[in-house]
């Protein structure tokens, strides 16, 4: 995938990051033991956490390197997938799945493919850089930078739960974010578990700010 648009991994025997918080707080939308795919998955830090959690878990990466880390995973049921998803096919044409988990990984061509690889009743969980991080660091090009609304517009087929785009610290970052249900057949309203209100009532781990800091863009 390009450089750009996700992290670098590497073969550091170090522990894998934690999963993002985003994704950790509206993990309770899936389905339990359902099928996740990661994509761009890296080092495998949201696949181990929710093959943990008994999920059947799928990841796609191009980098054989990053998904060789993973070898223990695969052993124990994870499907592991190594494909350039911008340069070739979409790997997962026709299946569906419980959640699908993007973070830090924008190619335009694949939103579409993306948001339909949702199955009626998942969930979309998705997070990355937006415009105005260029002001703090990587990634700094368009391309890889989520317009304002774009997540919303990309989701217009499904319930949107939760939706942010501002400015985090710690690392300094604009990032936008999504949480979205594709609703059950015959369900104009979406399909909304149970859990939900309580989830909304949740106060995320990092509040996003929609105003810049004082050292941002001008």
């Amino acid at each position: 995938m390009a450089p750009d648009s996700i992290a670098p991994v590497t073969s550091s025997p170090s522990p894998p990051s934690p999963p993002s918080p985003w994704v950790l707080r509206w993990s309770g939308l899936a389905a339990p033991g359902g099928t996740l795919l990661d994509v761009a998955c890296g080092g495998g830090r949201h696949l181990r956490w929710f093959h943990a959690r008994g999920h059947r878990v799928t990841g796609v990466d191009r980098s054989a390197e990053a998904l060789g880390t993973l070898a223990a995973l695969a052993r124990d049921g994870a499907e592991l997938v190594e494909a350039d998803i911008e340069a070739g096919p979409w790997p997962f044409a026709g299946r569906t799945f419980d959640i699908v988990v993007v973070t830090h990984y924008l190619w335009r061509p694949r939103l579409s493919d993306i948001v339909a690889a949702v199955a009626p009743g998942g969930v979309l969980v998705y997070e990355t850089f937006a415009a105005g991080n260029e002001a703090f660091g990587r990634p700094t090009r368009p391309d890889f930078l989520l317009r304002p609304g774009e997540l919303l517009e990309a989701c217009r087929d499904l319930h949107v739960v939760a939706y942010e785009h501002g400015f985090l610290e710690a690392p300094a970052r604009v990032v936008q974010r999504i949480a979205a249900i594709r609703p059950r057949a015959g369900d104009a309203s979406g399909h909304v578990p149970r859990e939900t209100p309580a989830l909304l009532q949740t106060l995320s781990s990092e509040a996003v700010s929609p105003r810049m800091p004082s050292g941002g863009a001008r």
